[in-house]
């Protein structure tokens, strides 16, 4: 099966060019990468290169006007010309076996979820009844994924939706609510461990050009929790609800820095009062009517 690589990417520059470099070395003829860029304004330097690639055929280059997470990787479902569709972060190094990997596991799996590795961490066996995390080397069937490398049939997520697009600012949990989808329609997630990333966790752009939510009164992060729980209702989503604002300031930073507690609970306030108008508007599944 044909595989479309699709990289959303926001304020990012080298680290996109260095991401583009090292998938390059991996690609093969029935795979083909596209670059979904949010970014408005680039350097020179680096809108020449990213034009240069696109004129050389080694990355479809499609510009968005306004960054959204779920928009962008909608755009990427109706853009792929590959039967699976593979999203990836833009500051990543891959494995050598990370497109294979995805590519095999879609002989018997519609999702697939890779395993993630952060700065300073490594693969794990984890042991018997021990919880599940994305840097195990174990495979399994899991309820979740993460956003910066799965694969899924692009039949199977247009028959979805797609993305839902009312996960705005960081789309915090869009994850979640997708594969909450799925799991109803499809069952269990496939995670395969050799399909590996390295995270880089650069600190400029991405989802991080909406601040850090223990700094900040915006509700770029907290509208997506809220949404989540409103709209999928996962068990004991009524009293997560109610605890999140005191667990929101429960922290080591908000102990040490105790003038931050009123704009982070400010934040909820607004994160939930946005959800509520949202949840009130219905879900936004525009790939639905392309």
């Amino acid at each position: 099966m044909k595989l479309s690589v699709i990289i959303p990417t926001y304020e990012r520059g080298e680290v996109l060019l260095d991401t583009i470099e090292s998938l390059q070395r991996l690609m093969t003829p029935e795979f083909e990468l596209l670059v979904i860029d949010q970014t408005l304004n680039h350097a020179v330097t680096i809108e020449s290169r990213l034009n240069s690639l696109a004129e050389q055929g080694a990355i479809r280059w499609v510009r968005l006007p306004q960054p959204s997470i779920p928009m962008a990787m909608n755009r990427g479902i109706l853009e792929a010309k590959g039967e699976i569709v593979l999203f990836l972060d833009d500051d990543i190094i891959p494995h050598e076996d990370l497109l294979q990997a995805h590519q095999q596991a879609h002989q018997q799996a519609d999702l697939v979820a890779g395993q993630v590795l952060q700065p300073g961490e490594k693969s794990l066996t984890l042991q018997p009844g021990e919880p599940f995390r994305f840097t195990s080397n174990i495979p399994r069937q899991i309820t979740e994924f993460m956003g910066g490398n799965f694969s899924i049939k692009r039949t199977v997520a247009i028959a979805l939706g797609g993305f839902d697009e009312n996960f705005i600012g960081a789309a915090y949990r869009y994850e979640a609510e997708f594969a909450h989808r799925y799991c109803q329609k499809y069952g269990l997630i496939t995670y395969e461990p050799k399909a590996l990333i390295h995270h880089l966790r650069v600190e400029r752009g991405g989802t991080r050009s909406y601040g850090h939510h223990l700094r900040t009164a915006q509700p770029a992060h907290a509208v997506g929790a809220y949404y989540y729980l409103l709209k999928s209702k996962p068990n004991g989503w009524l009293w997560q609800i109610l605890w999140r604002p005191l667990r929101s300031i429960r922290t080591k930073h908000h102990i040490t820095h105790p003038w931050w507690i009123f704009p982070t609970l400010i934040a909820e306030a607004r994160g939930l009062s946005l959800a509520i108008h949202k949840i009130s508007q219905g879900p936004s599944y525009p790939i639905l009517f392309q």
